[in-house]
C-alpha cells in the first residue's frame, strides 16, 4: 500500500462548523449526521481546528449539576465551539500516501486527519475510512471474495 494515496481513501467534504458555531449547535450536527467531529472552519474553507464528540462531553453540564434542562440549553447555546476546539491540528495533503498518514497519526495518537489542500479542507481521513480502505484492498487480493 506505499503507493496508495490519502485521496483515494479520504471522506470528501466532511462535517464541518464555523468557529462561533455554539457548543449545542455543534453537538446536534454532530447527533443529526451520526458523527464523532467537526473540522472548525472559516467562511473560505481554511481549518481553525477540531471539535470531537469527547470535547462536547466534557463542556456539558453534568446531569447531577443543579442545572435544569432549559437553563443547560441556554448555557450550551452561548458558549462557543472556538472555546473547546483543538487547535494544534495535525493534517495532511490528498497526495500523501496512506503510510505516511497512518504513521502520523500512530505518533499523535489521533483518530481523524483533515486533508487540506492550498489550506483549505478537502476532505478527512479516519479510522473507519483506513479500515474499509483495507477490506477494499483485502477483497481485491482475494479476488473479490468478501
Amino acid at each position: 500500500m506505499p503507493h496508495v494515496k490519502v485521496d483515494d481513501w479520504m471522506t470528501r467534504d466532511p462535517r464541518t462548523c464555523t468557529p462561533d458555531a455554539s457548543v449545542a449547535a455543534a453537538r446536534a450536527r454532530m447527533e443529526r449526521d451520526d458523527v464523532n467531529s467537526l473540522l472548525v472552519v472559516d467562511v473560505d474553507g481554511n481549518l481553525h481546528g477540531v471539535v470531537t464528540w469527547t470535547d462536547i462531553l466534557a463542556a456539558w453540564p453534568s446531569p447531577f449539576d443543579d442545572l435544569e434542562p432549559a437553563e443547560v440549553r441556554e448555557l450550551m447555546a452561548r458558549v462557543g465551539v472556538a472555546e473547546i476546539m483543538s487547535r494544534d491540528i495535525a493534517s495532511v495533503e490528498p497526495d500523501a500516501t496512506i503510510s505516511e498518514a497512518v504513521n502520523l497519526m500512530f505518533e499523535r495518537k489521533i483518530s481523524l486527519l483533515p486533508v487540506l489542500e492550498g489550506g483549505r479542507v478537502v476532505g478527512i481521513l479516519t479510522n473507519a475510512d483506513l479500515r474499509q480502505g483495507l477490506v477494499r484492498v483485502l477483497s481485491e487480493r482475494a479476488g473479490g471474495v468478501d
